[in-house]
């Protein structure tokens, strides 16, 4: 008999190749605003309704949920919905989970490398550092919160938070919105450039997610993000070294940046390093460790 594995955010691209990987030993299912398909289970973070028999038999819960942090200008409105759409998405799971009486193997929760704050600096971050004090690390405090009550209420086993750094795809995210520019010859970095860029590929947080659920010694956060630092400078100029283009326009000015996307810009102005060696202490290997075979795999270019 399969265990159950539950994740949320079920259109995140994340969570379709983590089901991928997970589906030969694992029966998937996925918590979805709209079902369309028999694994899929419904529910409303907003309205506090939740189809209970998506828990029925679930060994463990992956929680990928949460508005997309770039999506759109920081208004107050947006500010609420990226805190809600991940702590009161845990808090329903959990209120849940009492109401069935039903105890998880493991909660593994999505979290984000902003927890050290949005900020550039010579400094690698490890999981043993305190949090930052701006916007983006308040979320991930937060949402990190909500995660460790599981375990406080006896609710599973253990919890994992996997602190997610730039997840580089071709088919969504930052990679995706940076190649065109760069095709059509009017691409170029963003603000100074020397602000880092904590990456990893989709296969490795996939495979991370994947690790975490089969190794029940982890417990804890962990820093999803690959070994190698670089600058939005260097991921600019290798994008295009990849693609053979040449990078001809200066880089966009800081307050261009600042006046489309408000307080936003911040994160795409600053960025610090984050360490990954308590990941791979625990035996992890990443597949693309190297900026420029990650980037060959996901533009197709041998």
């Amino acid at each position: 008999m399969k265990e159950i594995v539950l994740i949320t955010g079920a259109s995140g691209m994340i969570a379709r190749e983590l089901a991928k990987k997970l589906e030969n030993e694992y029966s998937v299912r996925f918590l979805t605003r709209k079902k369309k398909h028999d694994h899929e289970y419904e529910w409303d973070v907003r309205n506090k309704t939740i189809d209970e028999s998506s828990l029925e038999n679930v060994s463990h819960i992956i929680h990928l949920a949460g508005a997309n942090i770039s999506e759109k200008r920081w208004t107050d409105e947006r500010k609420k919905e990226l805190i809600s759409s991940r702590v009161d998405s845990a808090a329903l799971l959990q209120n849940t989970l009492k109401k069935k009486e039903i105890k998880l193997k493991s909660f593994i929760s999505a979290s984000g490398i902003n927890f050290y704050g949005t900020q550039t600096t010579e400094k690698i971050y490890t999981e043993e550092d305190k949090p930052g004090n701006d916007f983006l690390s308040e979320v991930v405090v937060l949402w990190e919160r909500a995660a460790d009550h599981f375990k406080e209420h006896n609710l599973a086993e253990r919890v994992v938070k996997i602190r997610t750094a730039v997840v580089l795809s071709e088919k969504d995210g930052a990679l995706k919105k940076m190649v065109p520019p760069i095709q059509y010859g009017i691409g170029s970095p963003l603000g100074s450039g020397r602000q880092y860029m904590p990456w990893i590929h989709i296969e490795d947080i996939c495979s991370m997610y994947e690790f975490a659920l089969r190794q029940p010694s982890l417990h804890g956060a962990y820093n999803a993000v690959s070994p190698q630092h670089i600058t939005n400078s260097e991921l600019t100029k290798e994008i295009a070294e990849v693609l053979k283009k040449p990078l001809l326009m200066p880089n966009v000015p800081a307050f261009v940046l600042k006046f489309l996307f408000g307080e936003l810009a911040t994160a795409i102005l600053e960025g610090s390093r984050a360490s990954s060696q308590k990941i791979q202490n625990t035996g992890f290997q990443f597949k693309f460790p190297d900026l420029k075979e990650a980037l060959a795999d996901l533009l197709k270019i041998k």
